[in-house]
């Protein structure tokens, strides 16, 4: 398994797109503080397809190929 390739699964990559999006806003909006702005991390690894950790461990949420 590469690096950077593909390891999260679609309905995965709307979760953290979604819930790093809505970290962002709170924090910009300062409901949560400062910390809310991790969520640009959930947010750049949902949008790009991959997660580093995941690779690192050799775990992934997609779908298998068939063959």
């Amino acid at each position: 398994m590469s690096f950077l390739s593909k390891n999260i699964g679609p309905l995965e990559r709307t979760a953290r797109v979604g819930g790093g999006t809505l970290l962002i806003v709170l924090a910009a909006t300062e409901i949560v503080g400062r910390w809310g702005y991790v969520g640009v991390v959930p947010l750049l690894t949902g949008v790009i397809g991959t997660c580093p950790l995941y690779s690192l461990f050799g775990f992934s949420t997609c779908a298998r190929a068939r063959r």
